[in-house]
């Protein structure tokens, strides 16, 4: 992969991100979110983060694994979804010098 195509697709990456979030605000905007559908909304991120994560985790190797639980006992202690990324990325990163 050539750098401007890494380029192009991150920036793409990053646009459809925003648009999602954006069309959310746009569909929501009128609507009181609360209850039920409020938990359902907040489960959301936790859940799509598991499930990018997921195939790496049980393919790769026993440092992605490691950091893949501490990362999952941290969502589910209600860390704070950007602590969970940070401690996920920090250990993933610390078992793979720690293993090799």
């Amino acid at each position: 992969m050539t750098d401007w195509t890494a380029v192009v697709t991150i920036a793409g990456m990053g646009l459809a991100t925003y648009a999602t979030r954006l069309s959310g605000f746009v569909l929501l905007g009128g609507l009181a979110v609360r209850g039920r559908m409020k938990a359902a909304l907040d489960a959301l991120p936790p859940a799509i983060l598991m499930a990018v994560i997921a195939p790496t985790v049980f393919t790769s190797g026993p440092a992605e694994a490691i950091a893949g639980a501490i990362t999952a006992v941290a969502a589910y202690l209600r860390a704070p979804l950007v602590v969970s990324i940070v401690l996920g990325v920090v250990s993933v990163v610390g078992l793979r010098m720690a293993l090799t």
